[in-house]
This record gives structure tokens, sequence and C-alpha cells, in this order.
């Protein structure tokens, strides 16, 4: 019972996160070029010829800049709503563009990738949990406000990407003008920490070992106010900032207290895992 994941890049800049069994692994958007998502999953020591899929949230470009190439060069299907790609300049080839619906969940090998809508200031954006042998990986970015399909699905996660993007005192009192700050703070917007926090407390399951703080607004946040908000109050949860200028390292979820790729220190656990990764 185990699933590899990284976020490769989290925020304005360029999203894209990565799930994987032994065999297979898919990205939740792809908002790093092309080469730069190969650059830093060679670092991670992570093949792309095990990427069997992409599945796009919406149609921003830091969730979709990467696209278009890494789906022609690798032959990588896409999976999209049509309300996503309609608003989009993605042109993809039609024998690799797929679509998905909420709740209906998407075969890829023994992977299972389910949908859920959520409010953006977007098209038709969607939020997605990973599933396989017996774990579930969130990845809960770009939402304006709680509602229950965020609750509900945070509920069944192992280990969730939960957008965590400004400081309200930070945003309130900075140099954004006041248009874009009502957008931010918007029901169609993004998630403020003590939002992203009000979910982690009251709708974590016991099952969750790890939370990654994700998106987090470069003039808006501070990575380490919001670690120390959360990491006082995830006792027992591995809590780590998904940054926007590099890779986090590989973490395998087992459901259990678990290692990351950090203290891997041991060279038979190492080995052990590389193994389990190609």
């Amino acid at each position: 019972m185990s699933l590899y994941i990284t976020s490769l890049n989290s925020g304005s800049n360029g999203n894209c996160y990565y799930v994987a069994n032994e065999n297979e692994a898919v990205l939740i958007d792809a908002g790093l070029s092309c080469k730069e998502t190969e650059t830093r999953m060679k670092r991670l020591g992570l093949n792309m010829e095990y990427v069997k899929a992409i599945f796009i949230s919406h149609e921003h470009t830091d969730h979709i800049k990467g696209v278009e190439v890494l789906s022609k060069k690798y032959q990588l299907p896409i999976y999209i709503t049509k309300e996503t790609q309609a608003n989009s300049s993605l042109k993809i080839e039609t024998t690799l563009l797929k679509r998905f619906t909420p709740y209906k969940s998407v075969s890829i090998g023994e992977l299972s990738i389910t949908a859920f809508p959520k409010f953006h200031d977007a098209a038709d954006p969607h939020s997605f949990v990973v599933s396989g042998n017996g774990i579930n990986i969130g990845v809960f970015t770009d939402i304006g406000s709680q509602c229950e399909h965020v609750e509900k699905n945070f509920g069944i996660c192992h280990a969730v990407f939960l957008e965590s993007n400004y400081d309200h005192e930070m945003l309130t009192t900075g140099n954004y003008p006041f248009h874009l700050q009502n957008r931010i703070k918007g029901d169609y917007g993004h998630l403020s920490n003590d939002q992203a926090l009000k979910i982690f407390l009251e709708h974590r399951s016991d099952k969750l070992s790890h939370l990654f703080l994700s998106h987090l607004s470069k003039d808006n946040n501070s990575p380490q106010l919001v670690h120390e908000l959360f990491a006082k109050q995830g006792e027992g949860i591995h809590v780590e900032v998904a940054s926007r200028y590099k890779e986090t390292d590989v973490y395998h979820i087992t459901g259990e207290p678990i290692y990351s790729s950090m203290e891997l220190n041991d060279s038979s656990i190492r080995n052990n895992l590389q193994m389990k990764l190609f």
C-alpha cells in the first residue's frame, strides 16, 4: 500500500504535481515548460517514460504552459473538460484528447483519478484525488472558498497538496490594487492561510500523514509563516511548503509514518525505493 508523490513546482509561475505507483505516473497540471519538467524530474531520479497522462484542473497559464509540448513529445493523453479546453489556447492532437467528468473515475493503469468541481475564476475548474494501492492523494489548489466537495474529499486523503495562497494582513496592507485584492479574497479567488487551516483542522482524517502547503503567493505570503501556522496544529503530520522555485523531495505515502527522500541516508532503503520507482 503506497504511492510516490512530489510537487515539481507550485505557484503562480507554474504548477505541476506528480503521483505514481510502482509502474505508472500521472501529472496533475503541467504549468512548467517541457524542458523544465524534464530537468526537475531528472534531478529527482524520475523517468518521464513512466508518466502516462496529464490531467488539467483549469485553463490558467500557470497550469497549462507545458501541456502541448509534453503531450506531443511523449504522446501523452490530456484529460481536460470541453469548457476548459475551449477557454484555453491549447492545441492537442485529436487522438490524445480525453475528457473527464466529476466523480467519474478515470483509470490510468492501476491508478484511479477522480475529479470534483471547485470554486475558482475559470471556465470549469476541478480538483483531483489520485488513488492507488489503498492510498488517496489530493491536489486541491486554486480554490476560492470552502465547499462540500473540498470537505468531503479532503477527509479521505492520506496526503494533500492544499492551497494556502495568502496571509490576509499581508494582502490587505500590501501593494496590490483594491480590485485585485478583492479578486484574490473573493469566493472564486484563492484560499487564505486561515481558510486552509480551517479545512485542515475540521476535515482531516486520522489517515492524513502529509500536508503540502501549495500555491503560495510570492508577495502576500511567507513560507516560514505558513509552515509555522500549520506545523503547530499538525502533530504527527509532516507539513511542508511546496516551493514556487524548485521541486520537493519524492515522498513515499504508505498511510503510516513514513520517510522522505531527504531522510534516505540508509543505502539499502534508498536502493529499494529506486527499484520501486523504476
